[in-house]
């Protein structure tokens, strides 16, 4: 279910809370082979089924800027912030891919909102999120993001 805040005041007394988990989506080699054509990353390891089968992972795997880029569909399945003006990616803190997503995982995610400061812009939102494949032992990637609400 999606979290909706009207206001900053919602999103400060939600710091801290995990939000979610999103919905799941099903990693699949269309979409590696689309984020493959839309970067110029063509590694055998994410396009090549017959090659990678005998990689080390026994399959093709994602990106892991591919997983990286699903965070805007996860944010949002996961959270609306319907006040302010727009919101523009600020960048990340940092950025880690514990495990390999192989080619039909199903991943999930989550958000956790650490921290609401204010900027000359409007207000600036880090997020955590941590997305995982079913199964895995550890996440796929946790990132913690920066996103700009304009005033």
């Amino acid at each position: 279910m999606t979290r909706v805040f009207t206001d900053l005041d919602q999103v400060r007394a939600a710091v801290g809370e995990p939000i979610g988990p999103s919905d799941p989506l099903t990693v699949d080699q269309a979409r590696i082979d689309a984020f493959a054509d839309a970067t110029g990353d063509h590694q055998w390891i994410h396009v090549d089924p017959e090659r990678a089968a005998a990689g080390p992972f026994g399959t093709t795997i994602a990106h892991g800027y591919l997983t990286l880029s699903l965070l805007p569909l996860f944010g949002a399945d996961l959270f609306q912030l319907k006040f302010g003006g727009a919101r523009i990616n600020y960048g990340a803190n940092k950025v880690r891919f514990p495990s390999p997503v192989p080619v039909g995982s199903v991943l999930t995610a989550t958000a956790t909102i650490t921290e609401v400061a204010e900027s000359p812009a409007g207000h600036v939102l880090t997020i955590k999120y941590v997305v995982t494949a079913e199964g895995a032992a550890k996440p796929a990637l946790v990132a913690e993001t920066l996103v700009v609400v304009t005033l």
